[in-house]
Formats: structure tokens, sequence, C-alpha cells
């Protein structure tokens, strides 16, 4: 098993790919710690995982709440060797429709999360460790919509991290991004709107994606997991896609193909 004997701390660990990714991590053989904020997600996630899973509802910029969970954490766990810093939140509108208030909020909780995750968690971390977080092709891909809040905070993170990573190697800890497109989660469908204009929306972002499809949370954790092994041993202050095609080969999305083939 490739996490033999490693201990994992997963932010937002409670649903989608944080919970996927805990379920791919103790399946390969480690000990898990998840956050979250919601308290029946986080106890199903703990009657499903079992003994090897470690569940704390907090909100990674309560101070409070996180000082007990790095305290917990260094008395049940010791040390840790990998850290998925991957709570984070999607909220659409216009410019005009963001309010200074949720503009903020986006940012604190996806971008400042992560930063005071990996500062907390740096005094339990040793050489060989791996901190990856959840970015997004939102950082590469303009969509309308976003109103620049959300692209913002992972912009932000890819740069952190690339600049993290210069303090972190001589400590021989690695620090990676691993950036989705469209991905099958709870986030996903979670809005405000009408649920038939979420639906028109997902319709029309499925048919932008080259392989058809939107990803499943399992294709994201795979590539967390290699992020997180030894097999990724030389791979640091990287970004690693996982989006079907979206950012590398847009034209090839079925919303296109029909037109472009008529140009043969």
């Amino acid at each position: 098993m490739r996490l033999e004997g490693k201990t994992a701390l997963i932010t937002g660990g409670n649903s989608g790919i944080g919970l996927a990714t805990a379920r791919l991590f103790i399946a390969e053989g480690a000990r898990v710690a998840i956050t979250g904020r919601n308290k029946t997600t986080l106890d199903a996630a703990s009657k499903e995982l079992g003994k090897n899973l470690l569940a704390f509802q907090a909100d990674v910029l309560d101070e409070s709440a996180r000082d007990s969970v790095f305290t917990r954490l260094k008395e049940q766990f010791d040390h840790l060797d990998i850290v998925f810093a991957n709570a984070g939140i999607g909220e659409r509108g216009s410019i005009a429709e963001t309010s200074e208030e949720v503009f903020n909020q986006v940012l604190q909780i996806n971008l400042t999360g992560a930063f005071l995750t990996i500062k907390s968690a740096l005094p339990l971390m040793r050489s060989g460790a791996s901190i990856i977080l959840n970015g997004s092709i939102a950082e590469f891909v303009g969509a309308p919509g976003g109103a620049g809040h959300y692209a913002a905070s992972k912009g932000g993170m890819h740069s952190m991290v690339r600049a993290m990573a210069t303090e972190l190697s001589p400590r021989g800890i690695r620090i990676n991004v691993v950036a989705p497109g469209p991905i099958k989660t709870p986030i996903s469908t979670r809005s405000s709107r009408p649920a038939e204009q979420v639906a028109a929306f997902l319709k029309k972002l499925e048919l932008s994606v080259p392989l058809g499809r939107f990803g499943e949370a399992e294709e994201v954790a795979k590539v967390v997991l290699f992020l997180a092994s030894d097999d990724s041993s030389y791979v640091h202050a990287s970004e690693i896609i996982v989006d079907g095609g979206v950012s590398g080969a847009p034209f090839a999305a079925p919303a296109y193909t029909g037109e472009i083939n008529t140009w043969d």
C-alpha cells in the first residue's frame, strides 16, 4: 500500500473531493484526520471509514478550533506526513451582484484558510512530508459569472505554493497543487439560484469538456494520492491539471467539434 504507516490531514474532508481522498488514503494504509463544518456529514464519514479516521468539526478560519485540532493531532498522530488543504467554497455572480462581504468571504475561506492550515501544520511536519492544495483551472480559464473572487482565491493559492516552496525546500517538504476542472461534487450544484437555471448552466458546462463529461471526485483523489505518496518524490512547486482537457484542448469539446469538423 502506497501510504502504509503515513498520517494525513484533509480539510473539508467530509464531502466531495476531500471525502473521496480520505477513502483512498485509508485504503492505501494511512491514518487520516478530516475537518469540516457540517456535523452530519462528519458523523457519516466517521461511520463509513471507521477506526482509521479522526473527524473534527472545525472551521479553517476559527483560531480556537484550529488550535484544538492540531493539539489533538499531536497527541494522536505525533506528526503529519501529508496535508491536503482542500476546504473551500464556490460562489457565482456578476461583478454587480457580488458584495464586498461575499468577495472577502471567498478569499478568506479558500486562500487564507489554506495558508493558516499550512502554518499550523508545519510544526508537525518533517522531511519527506507532502502538502497538496486543491486549486482550480479557474486560474487559467476565465468564465462568466465568476465575478473574479473564486478565480482570485485559486490564482492566489497557486502563486502562494510557488513562493512557499522556496521556504519548504530546505526542510525536505514538498508542496504542490491539484487543479480540477468541472467535477461532480456537492459544491457544483449548491446555489441560491433556481434549480432549472443551475441545471442549464451545468449542461452547458459539460458541453465545454473535451472528454464530454464531468469528472468524478475519485479521479481527482487519485492525483492527490500520487502527490501525497513517494511516487511523486521529485515533484515540487508544480500544478497538475485534472479537467478533461478543458484548459489544454478547448476546441475538442462537444460544444465546438461539430462546427470545427465542417472546416475539414
